[in-house]
């Protein structure tokens, strides 16, 4: 997607300096994951500057959206007992960062995606799916250093509220920059609190200290995400809620190290997101080589990007193709 960085390698060289906004997921070499030899960052947009006012937690509007029964999209254990999610990912009024953010009309929007999620009916019941990217990594500091802004509350009650009418589940997408996972997924808890609100992780956009986001490639580990899944099966417990979906975006191996040691966690369920760019034959490389050192606890899924992998190469996957994959999550930008 336009929001994304494709940053330029030669064979095993640093990556490159120049970088644009990452969308929800990461990109990757067409075959490889981990650079686009040969391929310009022109025509992409700059990281935005990060705003100076302090990212602190979201403000949470007095009357959320109205919480329904635990007749939640997909039931209780909607992974767990069979389904698969499919949905588009954005942020509002930012369509280089996914299909949801395309002009200024959710409802619009997800009608479209409604009918996408129709073509992948069959043995499978389908939940739709939409992923809001509400922590946004930038290319510049911050006021608190992190690389990183939260969106207002009042935007997530807006998109919840959307979901509810189509029937949706709604995943937080996190880019951390230099702030840990754990923390912003705390931030979001008045919402995560909802049975219908889960997660997705950007690895990608977790870099270290003295780092910057898009001059290189983040990294996790099994045990960083170790606590959030520790936290979330603690507040399914706590609050008596639903499944809870927690996804990992990976454009290559080396996104998540140290695979071996994430454990599964009662009341919520992982899902590996292979988000590689390029041809079908590329895309399916780079599935195969990401879905390698899966434990067999995590659930695959996969992502499409509608414009990057049509002009790198030559058209997207057609449902038909990304069924033969067997993902039980299928995510489009």
């Amino acid at each position: 997607m336009d929001r994304r960085h494709l940053l330029t390698l030669t064979g095993s060289s640093a990556l490159g300096a120049a970088a644009a906004l990452a969308g929800c997921g990461g990109s990757s070499t067409p075959g490889h994951g981990s650079s686009v030899k040969g391929r310009s960052t022109a025509t992409r947009s700059p990281v935005p500057t990060a705003s100076a006012t302090p990212p602190s937690s979201p403000s949470a509007p007095s009357s959320p959206a109205s919480t329904p029964s635990f007749d939640t999209p997909g039931g209780m254990t909607p992974l767990s007992s069979g389904a698969r999610l499919v949905g588009w990912c954005g942020h509002p009024g930012a369509p280089g960062q996914g299909r949801l953010g395309v002009g200024n009309d959710l409802a619009a929007r997800t009608t479209e995606m409604l009918a996408l999620t129709r073509q992948y009916a069959g043995a499978k019941p389908v939940v739709p799916v939409m992923e809001l990217i509400v922590t946004t990594v930038h290319a510049t500091p911050g006021a608190d250093g992190t690389y990183r802004t939260r969106i207002d509350g009042a935007v997530i009650d807006q998109w919840l509220a959307m979901a509810r009418r189509r029937r949706a589940l709604l995943l937080l997408n996190i880019q951390p920059g230099r702030a840990r996972f754990i923390d912003e997924v705390r931030a979001y808890e008045r919402w995560l609190e909802e049975p219908d609100v889960g997660v997705a992780l950007d690895p990608e956009w977790s870099v270290q200290p003295g780092q910057v986001p898009g001059r290189v490639f983040g990294h996790t580990t099994g045990a960083e995400l170790n606590l959030v899944g520790q936290y979330l099966s603690a507040l399914v417990s706590r609050r008596g809620l639903p499944e809870k979906v927690a996804v990992f975006h990976q454009l290559n191996p080396g996104v998540v190290r140290q695979e071996s040691t994430l454990r599964p966690y009662p009341g919520m369920a992982w899902v590996k997101s292979v988000d590689g760019i390029g041809s079908p034959g590329a895309k399916v490389a780079t599935w195969k080589r990401v879905t390698a050192t899966t434990p067999d606890f995590v659930r695959l899924g996969f992502k499409l990007f509608y414009q990057e992998d049509v002009k790198t190469g030559g058209r997207l996957m057609t449902p038909a193709e990304v069924l033969a994959l067997h993902p039980v999550y299928v995510m489009y930008e």
